[in-house]
């Protein structure tokens, strides 16, 4: 998972389709491998307090991403009304979203968290319809089923194998609350976006915003800032900061901008599959028939739902 997944909220998915570049199919292995690895790194930083972790992450994110700002020329100076937007960056995508997913992690294998987030295009046709009464055809609602279902069915050993598991359905849960937050999280972009502040400054701002309220969480909680230096989670924590925010971001962005969010978007139907290998070899995850299936309906359900989106 990626803290600028945000930027396909705001960006416009009307554009003529063209065959893509051999750059562009670069951009799209960089971001998928980079996502498809992180959920694993993700498992890794959370054996400390979760706040702490994603603290001394966004910190660092923070600096790396505020030179980038600069040194390519984007505006930083914003009046308070548009700190407001940044301060909901920061609560909904660059602190809770990945707090309630650094939480259920502990429960659940790092591939399946991945799965649940890539539902993240259903979850908006949800939102869309509940907030927005955004009409929804036939074929969204299709999707939607597809998708969940396919959820159901790969939880479906962790949580309701041979005994009932409260606490894989608690972690579930949490990573269900974290896609919400994600997915509000878009609506405050797009928001920004249509108030043209570039997703590099938006984005610079919320890390601030959210590194200190992460920090403020881990001090009311009387945590220890002092972090573990093994190798595992030196390495972890890197891959976060560097592939993960930076790397992964900046790849995608350019992505984005080369052939829109629409087919940008189908980057979340392949990097579930590149995190549930890293689970099977890392964290020994079993595939059964059930998961099989719930697998292809998940990434179905949501193939559709980016097809449908993209032909508006």
């Amino acid at each position: 998972m990626t803290s600028a997944s945000d930027v396909d909220a705001g960006i416009a998915i009307s554009r003529k389709p063209q065959a893509l570049s051999m750059f562009d199919l670069a951009l799209y292995g960089t971001t998928v491998f980079a996502w498809g690895f992180s959920w694993y790194a993700l498992k890794l930083q959370a054996v400390i307090t979760p706040e702490i972790a994603l603290f001394w992450r966004f910190l660092f994110a923070t600096i790396l991403m505020w030179g980038w700002a600069i040194f390519g020329g984007h505006k930083m100076a914003f009046p308070l009304r548009a700190h407001l937007s940044f301060a909901g960056l920061g609560l909904l995508l660059f602190s809770t979203n990945f707090l309630l997913f650094y939480h259920g992690s502990r429960e659940l294998p790092s591939g399946l968290l991945s799965v649940v987030f890539s539902l993240a295009s259903v979850f908006n046709i949800v939102l869309g319809f509940v907030l927005f009464k955004q009409k929804v055809s036939r074929a969204l609602v299709v999707g939607a089923v597809l998708g969940f279902s396919g959820i159901c069915l790969m939880f479906y050993q962790e949580i309701a194998g041979s005994t009932w598991n409260i606490a894989a359905l608690g972690g579930l849960g949490l990573c269900a609350l974290g896609t919400l937050s994600f997915c509000f999280g878009n609506i405050v972009s797009a928001r920004a976006t249509a108030k043209k502040i570039s997703v590099i400054s938006a984005s610079a701002w919320g890390m601030v915003y959210g590194a200190v309220l992460l920090g403020v969480n881990g001090l009311l909680q009387g945590a220890s800032f002092e972090v573990p230096f093994t190798p595992e989670f030196i390495w972890s924590f890197l891959y976060m900061v560097v592939i993960g925010s930076i790397v992964a971001f900046g790849a995608y962005l350019t992505l984005l901008g080369r052939i829109g969010s629409a087919r940008a978007g189908y980057a979340t139907v392949m990097f579930p599959i590149v995190a549930l290998g890293v689970s099977t070899a890392m964290e020994g995850y079993t595939w059964t028939a059930t998961s099989i299936l719930g697998l292809m309906f998940a990434l179905g359900g949501n193939w559709i739902v980016l097809s449908r989106s993209a032909k508006k």
